[in-house]
């Protein structure tokens, strides 16, 4: 057994090397199909929809927040990785009667990178990890020079989460820090995900994510009521929001958003 430190300040004890894996985040999951441990992954959630072919192949565990406990249990696994945010309080103390549970809490690109760091030694892929690692710090660091001359730099960004309610990513969120990332201040100084429909300051910019709701174009006019001086953009959700492998593609994806929403 080895014995490794979660993101909640938790030790978890953990086989050598994990053969059976539960993963409960849909980034989380794609990340460990990146690190090359398929064979080993026995159980996901509906929501983890990359790969395309783990999503049709793999034993769906329920959602990220009505995890089915006992057909995690069917699956036998010797290691559940969760998140503290995505999964509920409930399921993560009815799973820890049925393996370790590694938990990750990610609010900032560098609780990401550590994350990242840790489920490479937790599953004896240290090396693509740390691949991985310096290829996201690479294109956030190509991200940061372009940033500091882009015109964008120090605007407003409300960014849209969900619909009726109206609910936006606050302040102390992994979306606020990409927010930040891209130069751009969040316009809400709410915390977590508050239900905003006006602000006494108009946004420079209005972000309607395509996840966990789906913003689609016949959207936009309905918030273009509420911010009619703003600039309304759909954006892609897990390019902001989803802190595995997919970090690696996101800052080319904020240049080109800055660069089509100034032009």
């Amino acid at each position: 057994m080895k014995v490794f430190g979660d993101q909640m300040n938790r030790t978890v004890r953990v086989v050598d090397k994990p053969l059976r894996i539960v993963s409960l985040v849909p980034s989380q999951t794609q990340l460990l199909h990146f690190l090359g441990v398929g064979e080993r992954v026995v159980g996901i959630t509906k929501f983890c929809i990359h790969p395309k072919e783990w999503h049709s192949s793999k034993t769906r565990v329920g959602g990220t927040k009505s995890v089915n406990i006992e057909k995690v249990k069917s699956l036998a696994p010797d290691l559940i990785i969760g998140n503290k945010e995505e999964n509920t309080i409930e399921d993560f103390k009815a799973l820890e009667q049925v393996a370790p549970v590694w938990m990750s809490d990610v609010f900032t690109l560098d609780d990401a990178l550590e994350m990242i760091r840790s489920i490479g030694a937790l599953t004896s892929t240290e090396d693509k990890a740390s691949q991985l690692i310096g290829s996201i710090e690479s294109s956030f660091l190509k991200l940061e020079r372009f940033t500091k001359n882009s015109s964008c730099t120090d605007k407003r960004a409300l960014y849209y989460i969900w619909r009726k309610p109206n609910m936006v990513s606050g302040k102390h969120t992994f979306v606020d820090d990409m927010l930040q990332k891209c130069g751009l201040l969040n316009a809400t100084d709410d915390e977590r995900y508050p239900e905003v429909n006006a602000l006494d300051d108009t946004p420079d910019y209005v972000f309607l994510s395509s996840e966990p709701f789906p913003f689609k174009e016949r959207h936009i006019d309905e918030f273009k009521d509420l911010f009619p001086e703003s600039k309304i953009v759909l954006v892609d959700g897990e390019m902001f929001s989803w802190y595995g492998s997919k970090l690696a593609d996101a800052p080319d994806y904020f240049e080109r958003l800055m660069k089509k929403i100034v032009a």
